[in-house]
């Protein structure tokens, strides 16, 4: 992997830093992959670095985020090498553990957050800078995370989202709050509904909606203005060129070594150690490989058998990250269609059959639509329906997976097109994602991760015997 330096933030990266160090309180409204992550990451190390105002921070996202993304994107980063990231995750024990480590970054789940106030006493948290990522999973007033985190105070606090009020702007005000305690948008959400909103739907005295009173969105806007940036991908980027995010899941230890025993398994199944390796012994064990990496293997009789849920939990963050903006998503097996289809029924998933599933989606009727790469070849038209991809398996097949990203990075796409892609670390996924950035034949590629593969399963097969 090349190591990127600070010199290779985009300029619209380097704005959003400017912005934080700007400003102790400040919100980044930027779409999904556009590099919020690495901004901010930026912005501590010169806080903490250069102008010594910064000690402690702490993160807050989804587990996932939590638990590997930020200490993932530092990584990449040559300016970033000096950063200590301790992860607050596991049993309250092992949460207390991993706070008392010497690091500059905490990152914690934001389902934890009501258990990390109460552990220090409330509103006396020893961190001098927040950062709340996804802000928009504090939009509830009334959760127990906004009610703990309310009351905290921190010097520097910067939130991270795409769209901080995909359904209404009244999911704005907990937000801000989180920021400026009130100062721009009310010190309550009735101060706040009053000033902007009026009644909606009602029944009696009871408001089951607000609507925003005329101009009062411009008022909104003007008045956080001063702290927050919203970036428009059509604004700041070279439309030519979509941006891909290699999104890498850790499997826990117990399933690592459950896909190892899956993988020496299949091989002893497929092939004797002198046995040539043939085009449909090899695909046979590719399918079997990365049908694991997806979360369901096939058995004889067609059946499949759930074995993780890792990339559906993966996709539901990322659905939740896109906030309403309409997902392209690629699978590879009808388990992986059927598993996404009942995990995220609430986006009201589609499968692209028909014509008119392409002039809804095209419409921006369809929130989630869901298609295989070999059905999604030449000839369709995708582009006018939104601009993020995500694909859930991964395909040897580079002109499958050019043509299924040109449907939607193509003339005529008015944003940036961001393709995201779920990679099971430890896993084939990593062989196919190498084969897709070397460009490599694809066969010959496949028949040497095979080989690989078998050569460690008999590899292991000696060294117990």
């Amino acid at each position: 992997m090349i190591e990127l330096d600070e010199f290779d933030l985009h300029h619209y990266q380097v704005t959003a830093v400017d912005h934080i160090m700007e400003n102790s309180k400040c919100g980044l409204f930027l779409d999904m992959g556009l590099g919020k992550t690495v901004a901010t990451l930026t912005a501590i190390n010169r806080l903490i670095f250069e102008e010594v105002e910064v000690e402690k921070v702490l993160v807050i996202g989804t587990k996932r985020v939590a638990e590997s993304v930020w200490k993932q994107e530092a990584r990449k980063w040559a300016h970033l090498r000096d950063l200590k990231i301790s992860i607050v995750a596991g049993t309250p024990a092992e949460r207390v553990a991993a706070l008392k480590v010497p690091a500059h970054i905490y990152t914690i789940g934001r389902d934890n957050v009501q258990w990390l106030c109460a552990h220090y006493g409330g509103s006396r948290l020893p961190f001098d800078m927040e950062v709340i990522d996804e802000s928009s999973s504090f939009k509830n007033h009334k959760s127990q995370r906004f009610k703990a985190l309310r009351l905290v105070y921190f010097p520097r606090a910067v939130i991270l989202t795409g769209t901080p009020a995909p359904n209404s702007l009244i999911d704005l005000w907990p937000q801000m709050y989180l920021l400026d305690k009130g100062e721009r948008l009310g010190k309550t959400i009735s101060a706040y509904r009053r000033n902007f909103f009026k009644p909606g739907q009602m029944n009696g005295h009871i408001v089951y909606n607000y609507r925003l009173r005329e101009n009062s969105d411009e008022e909104i806007y003007e008045a956080i203005e001063d702290i927050c940036i919203s970036m428009k991908s059509e604004d700041y980027l070279d439309l030519q060129e979509a941006v891909e995010n290699n999104i890498l899941i850790e499997m826990p230890p117990k399933l690592a070594a459950e896909y190892k025993d899956f993988e020496r398994e299949k091989v002893l199944e497929l092939f004797t150690a002198d046995e040539p390796i043939t085009v449909a012994s090899a695909a046979a064990l590719n399918n079997k490989l990365l049908q694991f990496a997806n979360g369901a293997v096939y058995d004889e009789d067609k059946e499949y058998h759930v074995v993780h849920d890792l990339k559906l939990d993966v996709l539901e963050e990322l659905m939740e990250a896109a906030n309403g903006k309409p997902v392209l998503l690629a699978y590879t097996y009808k388990s992986d269609a059927l598993r996404i289809e009942k995990r995220l029924k609430k986006y009201k998933p589609r499968r692209l059959k028909t014509d008119e599933d392409i002039l809804d989606w095209n419409a921006g009727k369809i929130q989630l639509l869901i298609m295989h790469p070999a059905s999604g070849g030449h000839g369709l038209n995708l582009q006018d329906g939104g601009n993020i991809i995500i694909w859930f398996g991964q395909t040897w097949s580079l002109e499958l997976l050019e043509q299924l990203n040109a449907r939607l990075d193509r003339q005529g796409q008015a944003e940036q097109v961001v393709i995201n892609k779920l990679i099971l670390k430890g896993t084939m996924d990593m062989q196919v994602i190498a084969r897709q950035e070397s460009k490599a034949d694809g066969q010959n590629a496949l028949m040497e991760a095979v080989k690989a593969a078998r050569d460690r399963a008999f590899k292991h097969l000696k060294n117990i015997a």
